[in-house]
Order: C-alpha cells, then structure tokens, then sequence
C-alpha cells in the first residue's frame, strides 16, 4: 500500500510502498479516504516520542484520518464492514498512522461512524482539532456573560474554540489579520485583534478596560502566555496547549493557569458528530493535497501561519 513515513526520527517524511496491515482481536482495518494534518503529526517525525515509545521504523505519519472499515478481527462488535468511520488511527508503538491507504483502530478507540453527509475530506479535519477545542472549552469553564480571547484562532483547534466559546455563551475575542477577521465573525468572534498591528494587551485593553476572564491559547511561548496573563481578571483562567503556563505562578496571582493535552474518544467523537450535525460546528478546511504532497504540507505547517485544516487526499 501506498503511505508516507519516516524511516528515522529526523528523516524527511516520504512515499513508501508497505505492507497491508492485519487487523488482530479487537481491532478494524480501515481503508483511508482521506487523513487530516496536525502539527502532532510532524513533531512526531522530528522524535518527540523517542524517549517514551519504542517505535518500530519505517513509521507511518498521522492520526486522523476518515474511511470506510474494510474488515474486523475477532470480538468486534460495534462496527462494521462497509461503514464510514472517522477518529483517531495512532498506531506509533505500532509503526502505523493514517498516511496510508489502510490503517488500524482499536474497536474500543477513538473512531467513531462519520456524520450524515459529512464528505470524508471533512471528517478527517475533525477528530483532534474539534476533539481538543471541545474539551478546550470545558476544562476553562467557559460560560455565559465571559469575555475570552483565542490566540491562535485562525488554526484548527482556534476556529474550533471560536465557535464552541460562543456556542457557550461568551464574547469571544479572536486573533486574525484583516483577510481572517470576517471569517472569525462569521464562525462567532464579536471582536479580532490582529498581532502584526501592535501589542494585543493594548488591543484588548483599549476595548475591555478592566481585563478579560480567560485567555484559550494554542500558541504562544513562556513569555508571551506571560505577557498576555496580564489581561485576566482575579480569578481568570490561561489555558494553553503549548504547555506554556506555570501554573504555581498563576496560582500566586489568583489566576488559574492549565497546560492542556486533549484525549479522543468515541464519546466525544460523538459528541461532535452530533453537533455537527445540528449546525453547532462548522469545520473549515483550508486546503485538500494528494497524499504525494504530505512532506511539502507537513514543512508548511511547521512554518505556521494555519487558517483551517490541511487534509491528505489517499
């Protein structure tokens, strides 16, 4: 099968022609559509996992990914052949990801059956990105009458916060040049700051004067997560998946202070389709690319800049 892989942490990412995986007891085999990119995905390639999982090489890239189950081991039960399904295929310990034209899933996973009328290409944007946004907004106890800023807001997860923090209730204060600001309106953002028009705190400040009550960062730095905590309220809440926070020193301040690291499930996978399906949640994606192209991809999205999801075409 056709799949793009490193053959080293380090390696550039490449095309490979690699066996077919064999799904064992408890497990589907799914052929792949389409796989959505996450910056996880080319960390990984770099070795972040190195020193806690003993990868077998070569390693298949990716994650999400969304397809049709093409056969089930032994004990399977709640999916079938034939259904189309999306989550999360993960398999480093395994040597497999979702950069290939077939991959695994644990049946009990997160992988879930894809959306009414959701277009694979869709599907495979959704499950990290959304996933994380969703328990994002959760775990800041976003409610009703907050006013929050989204750093990082053009992204994946960022349009994802967007939405669900105006979903829940808050004025939702979204980072975005101006070609992005109207597309952060439409997805529920009252108001946009842009980074490369000067200081944020300023920004923010000049229109909320007495500080804002949470800050839901996928981006920043120590220093800028340091720098924009300076907006919170008493009580506020910085939240980052950057793991950028120290959160004893926020607590020092009366501020609370989360490094988060989201886990998929098919629950929540469900969650999600069902507020897709209801029109709560919109998924944008920014570009669909044949699976050839993964390496160039993977290089831009390490550059940064991402305003939606980058979604491999199998």
């Amino acid at each position: 099968m056709r799949a793009i892989a490193v053959s080293e942490y380090g390696a550039t990412p490449a095309p490979m022609n690699l066996p077919v995986p064999e799904p064992g007891p408890g497990e589907i085999l799914v052929r792949v559509i389409a796989a959505g990119l996450n910056p996880l995905d080319w960390k990984i390639a770099d070795g972040m996992l190195k020193d806690s999982v003993d990868a077998p090489f070569p390693l298949i890239l990716g994650q999400d990914g969304a397809g049709v189950v093409d056969a089930v081991g032994e004990g399977v039960t709640r999916l079938r052949p034939g259904e189309q399904v999306y989550g999360s295929f993960r398999g480093v310990e395994r040597g497999l990801g979702s950069y290939a034209e077939y991959t695994v899933a644990r049946d009990d996973g997160p992988v879930a059956k894809m959306p009414a009328g959701m277009l694979y290409t869709q599907a495979a944007a959704v499950p990290t990105a959304s996933a994380t946004a969703l328990a994002m907004v959760e775990e800041a106890r976003v409610d009703t009458g907050q006013t929050v800023l989204v750093v990082g807001a053009t992204g994946g997860v960022g349009q994802g916060v967007v939405q669900l923090a105006s979903r829940a209730g808050a004025k939702v204060i979204a980072t975005a040049r101006d070609d992005m600001a109207g597309t952060m309106r439409r997805l529920g953002a009252n108001e946009t700051v842009d980074h490369s028009a000067g200081d944020l705190n300023r920004q923010v400040l000049a229109v909320h004067s007495d500080g804002i009550d949470a800050v839901l960062d996928m981006v920043g730095d120590t220093r800028a997560t340091e720098h924009l905590a300076q907006l919170l309220r008493p009580g506020g809440t910085y939240i980052t998946t950057t793991w950028s926070v120290h959160p004893d020193a926020m607590e020092a301040k009366g501020l609370r202070g989360i490094n988060f690291e989201g886990e998929s499930s098919a629950e929540l996978l469900d969650r999600l389709s069902d507020l897709i399906d209801s029109g709560g949640l919109r998924v944008r994606v920014e570009r669909e690319v044949p699976l050839e192209e993964a390496a160039d991809a993977l290089a831009e999205n390490r550059a940064g800049g991402a305003r939606g999801k980058t979604v491999l075409r199998i």
